[in-house]
């Protein structure tokens, strides 16, 4: 007995699909879909553009598929689900998040702030390290690298600066 062997009838391959026709013929009926679950049409349009876009670098592959308008279609889906669901994480995080109110400086802090602008940067420096963060002037002289000496200086016309300046703000706002 011999086999017959069947031979399968020859495959049709379609002609590939230009990318461009594709795009125009299924473009807005994607978009329009995205839109009416989004309720963002800006947000649905940039979102099928996504899908589209990776569409186009595996186009060889999926231009050759049944239906490429479907896996352009579930890309597009996937991708605003995805979209809502990062929305919705984010909404809830802002939800549990409370206003902390935080007080303004105090006028004596913005006074303080103000004057101390107006000295020269070492004096502003050295005060600020002596007075602010309380380091001793042997701290304060190994840190920049100067004598103590010269710390002392810088602080003592630091300070002499400043209550110039305060003493003339006072007799200011007297007159």
């Amino acid at each position: 007995m011999t086999q017959r062997h069947r031979t399968a009838p020859p495959r049709v391959v379609p002609p590939p699909l230009d990318f461009t026709d594709f795009y125009q013929a299924h473009f807005h009926r994607i978009a329009v879909q995205l839109y009416a679950y989004l309720g963002d049409h800006a947000e649905a349009q940039d979102l099928t553009q996504e899908a589209f876009c990776r569409v186009l670098e595996r186009w060889d592959r999926i231009s050759g598929y049944g239906d490429p308008s479907g896996w352009v279609r579930r890309v597009a889906w996937n991708l605003a689900t995805s979209r809502l669901r990062r929305l919705r994480t984010a909404i809830n995080h802002l939800a549990r998040q409370r206003a902390e109110h935080i007080p303004g400086p105090e006028p004596d802090r913005v006074a303080l702030t103000r004057a101390l602008a107006t000295l020269p940067t070492v004096q502003r420096r050295a005060v600020v390290l002596y007075h602010l963060a309380h380091l001793s002037v042997a701290e304060i002289a190994g840190q920049l690298g100067v004598p103590e000496g010269t710390v002392r200086s810088w602080l003592s016309r630091g300070r002499a600066a400043l209550a110039t300046y305060f003493t003339e703000r006072q007799e200011a706002n007297r007159a």
